[in-house]
């Protein structure tokens, strides 16, 4: 079936319009090198105000899974510019639970990739780092947020779990520091 040119004009326009996704050249070294990378990007962010300073803004509520399983992601503090990225010294977020003395201790990242076509019934364009696939697409998780994959390492604190599995059981929201539900009294 021969295309026509009105047809292969829409479609290149349609690409155009869509968010792009960074894709880095493959690193020597790979997955191990990749993640070491992370690690020492990362470590000046045990300090929590070196993280505000580099861009990474906080939410005030931890966050925890809403399914009902054990464990959570901890406090999101997000930098948007990395959106889209898959280099491993570019996580979209980093992920704090409280240290037990009133400050806050880094356990976790994640980057986030939006879906090409907002479709979340379609993955041909699912991004992976580390060799490990990103989740998802997963609908936004607040109001403007598109639908987007997403990957969480746990290079700061060990997930019995998996390092890359979504909640860790070893983070835990204090009591109060949870966001509100809708239609819920707190």
């Amino acid at each position: 079936m021969a295309r026509t040119p009105a047809l292969v004009l829409a479609g290149a326009a349609l690409l155009a319009a869509a968010p792009s996704v960074a894709h880095p050249e493959p690193r020597p070294g790979g997955a191990a090198a990749e993640r070491a990378l992370t690690y020492r990007v990362t470590a000046p962010f045990q300090q929590h105000a070196q993280a505000v300073r580099a861009g990474y803004k906080p939410d005030r509520y931890c966050v925890a899974d809403r399914a009902g399983g054990s464990g959570a992601l901890g406090y999101p503090h997000f930098n948007h510019d990395h959106d889209n990225s898959t280099d491993p010294a570019k996580p979209t977020a980093l992920y704090y639970e409280d240290d037990g003395r009133g400050g806050k201790r880094l356990v976790g990242v994640q980057w986030t990739v939006y879906d090409r076509d907002q479709d979340p019934r379609t993955d041909e364009d699912r991004p992976s780092m580390f060799g490990v696939p990103f989740k998802g697409p997963n609908r936004g998780n607040f109001p403007g947020q598109p639908v987007h994959y997403a990957l969480h390492l746990w290079l700061w604190k060990k997930n019995p779990k998996g390092e890359f599995t979504t909640y860790n059981p070893a983070v835990a929201c204090l009591p109060g520091t949870t966001r509100p539900q809708p239609g819920r009294l707190s």
